[in-house]
């Protein structure tokens, strides 16, 4: 019998698991380790500052649907990872490994501006507790209007939920009655409006230009943030000083702490180098997967952007991995592995604009791609809820072999 230890309960972690152990059956063990035993539909939490969505409505517990399908489920942090000794070490205890697969988040990277992040001067839509933060300030906001800026830092890489929460702002704020007291700006390390950190689409600029113009928001591209003071955000860029009431800035993010505590499992960032198969550079018996991959950008901008890791290719990337490793279990060569490199995965993404949207497919995430279509919905933003009930209902159900 062997055993598989699966680190992370999101997108990547629960497909992850869910589909080892289907590929495996009853004779092996599959392990889920997650520091929480709630799975969050991340790409709602845009709606959860506006009173949109609650948390309730969009999380679940995990141990349920990894108990009806034979994973052993276990709540811990995990501390470090001893590659040379297959072990993982965590807060309950040390479990031993024969395949690893590394599918745990993101740190955020609020320390790389003086004044940016929930705890100094800006709000965020990273996490559960960073989106009620932001409700927070937004009910502030509504009783004393003043101007709010919107954006990223350089190195982010999450430029899609920042376009949504611009938009749904805009939205929000027009529909509370204070949108001619409200002053909109735009800040971005993008080159052009629409990069999103995969080097453009077809008609995205042209697109969000018009959104832009027609919803009265200013924008400022190739921006580096400076500093962020109590009132005013300090682009490097010529010294620009940006006035704000409120501001929703993005952060670069790194790896998990206990990868970059782990001597050579992963980069200096903390993101896991592996193949195409995503098979660890060094390690043949560890595998990763959704946002703990390293996926360097195939492009150069004058300000540095990073590459976005979404739900749909962190669950490609995640039953690529664990089939790769049911293969090896079973005794198929190396050369039976499946490959996709994260570029070539689909693209499938929603664009919530405020009460209207756009659908995102393209053949490969980065170019060259065969084909990419941006179809706009300007009569309401319907498919990115339907998304969200799929997705939910899909999880809850256990079918981590659907898209």
């Amino acid at each position: 019998m062997s055993t598989t230890v699966v680190i992370g309960g999101s997108f990547a972690g629960l497909t992850g698991a869910l589909e080892a152990k289907r590929k495996l059956g009853d004779g092996h063990e599959v392990i889920l380790i997650s520091r929480t035993d709630q799975f969050v539909y991340i790409p709602s939490l845009i709606w959860v500052p506006f009173g949109w969505r609650q948390i309730s409505d969009i999380s679940m517990p995990i141990k349920p649907v990894l108990d009806k399908h034979g994973v052993t489920f276990i709540q811990a942090e995990v501390n470090r990872v001893d590659p040379e000794a297959n072990r993982v070490i965590t807060s309950d205890g040390e479990y031993n490994y024969d395949y690893l697969l590394v599918a745990s988040g993101v740190t955020t990277r609020f320390d790389l501006v003086e004044g940016l992040g929930p705890d100094r001067n800006t709000y965020s839509v990273c996490t559960p507790g960073h989106a009620e933060h932001a409700r927070d300030g937004w009910e502030k906001l509504i009783k004393d209007p003043g101007p709010v800026v919107i954006g990223a830092t350089q190195g982010a890489s999450c430029m899609g939920a920042g376009y949504e929460f611009l938009f749904n702002l805009e939205y929000a704020a027009r529909k509370a009655g204070v949108r001619d007291r409200v002053d909109i700006t735009w800040i971005t390390p993008e080159p052009f409006l629409g990069h999103f950190g995969i080097d453009g689409m077809t008609g995205g600029e042209q697109m969000l230009k018009g959104f832009m113009k027609a919803f009265n928001i200013k924008y400022v591209l190739n921006s580096e943030v400076e500093e962020i003071t109590g009132n005013e955000i300090v682009l490097k860029k010529g010294g620009k000083r940006l006035p704000y009431k409120y501001a929703m800035i993005i952060p670069p993010f790194n790896g998990a702490r206990y990868v970059r505590e782990s001597g050579g499992l992963g980069d200096e960032k903390g993101f896991i180098p592996v193949d195409d198969t995503y098979r660890h550079q060094k390690y043949p018996n560890i595998f990763a997967a959704g946002l703990a991959v390293a996926v360097p950008p195939p492009f150069e901008t004058p300000v540095p952007l990073g590459v976005p890791k979404t739900g749909f290719p962190s669950e490609e990337s995640a039953r690529i991995a664990a089939h790769n490793i049911a293969r090896l279990i079973r005794g198929v060569p190396d050369s039976g592995l499946k490959a996709k490199p994260w570029g070539k995965i689909p693209g499938l993404c929603v664009m919530d604009a405020g009460r209207k949207e756009v659908v995102i497919i393209s053949s490969s995430l980065l170019k060259p791609r065969r084909f990419a279509l941006m179809l706009p919905n300007p009569l309401a933003n319907v498919v990115k809820r339907l998304l969200e009930r799929y997705f939910l209902w899909k999880t809850r159900k256990g079918l981590s072999y659907l898209a």
